[in-house]
């Protein structure tokens, strides 16, 4: 970062190479969460070098990327999944089903409706309109399976009668990962929730490439046979 160019616009590495130092510092003692979220909400949203620099004067950058990289594994940095118009909005499944992951862009609210029916919505791979999206689920007489990445703050909310709303998943995740909320409402129905690595999508994704198109399968288009889009 170019510390004397104080009115000179950041770019997406900048922001992350900032993110990275306060992640380290609060790995190691020097910020406390309080401190370390303000930050690194200031980060992101910062537009020029001169907002960065303050963020990061009083700790070390010994550790920080010079050049933008991913993280280990090959994973994409979150700060260059966030924003983007969403691809879709809601997802309904009526005697059929629908399908959402991929390469997608998740909207700050998304409405899944199964009724004798199912719908996936997975957003290990997805893009994000914000850092808080809400997936609300609505299953009646049908289920909708949502996984979530490992490394996200999940909250669910969601109720069910005569039916089942997973729980089991939610819990913090890593600083400056997103933040998903599954809410919504189960009846003789269910709604999963699950934590899953992306490196596992990635080799699903793999294997679908490497069989071609042709057989007959869904690969993730967001569509199945009575399932809806908008």
């Amino acid at each position: 970062m170019t510390e004397d160019l104080p009115e000179m616009r950041a770019s997406d590495a900048d922001r992350e190479r900032v993110a990275e130092v306060l992640r380290e510092a609060v790995a190691e003692g020097r910020l406390d969460m309080e401190e370390f979220q303000e930050r690194l909400d200031s980060a992101y949203t910062a537009r020029t070098q001169g907002e960065l620099a303050p963020l990061v004067r009083d700790l070390p950058r010994t550790t920080a990327p010079t050049t933008p990289a991913e993280p280990a594994g090959g994973r994409r940095g979150w700060a260059d999944r966030f924003g983007g118009k969403p691809t879709s909005r809601s997802g309904v499944a009526v005697m059929g089903g629908f399908v959402r992951r991929g390469a997608w862009t998740a909207p700050r609210r998304f409405t899944g409706f199964a009724f004798w029916g199912g719908g996936e919505i997975d957003l290990r791979e997805a893009y994000f309109e914000d850092r808080e999206v809400e997936i609300r689920c609505f299953a009646i007489m049908g289920g909708i399976h949502v996984v979530v990445p490992d490394e996200a703050e999940v909250d669910v909310r969601g109720i069910g009668v005569m039916g089942g709303f997973d729980h089991r998943a939610a819990g913090r995740g890593e600083p400056g990962a997103p933040r998903v909320v599954v809410s919504g409402f189960a009846f003789w129905g269910g709604v999963g929730v699950e934590r899953k690595g992306q490196r596992e999508e990635r080799k699903r994704l793999e294997r679908e490439r490497g069989h071609g198109h042709g057989h007959g399968h869904d690969h993730g288009h967001g569509r199945r046979p009575g399932g809806g889009d908008d």
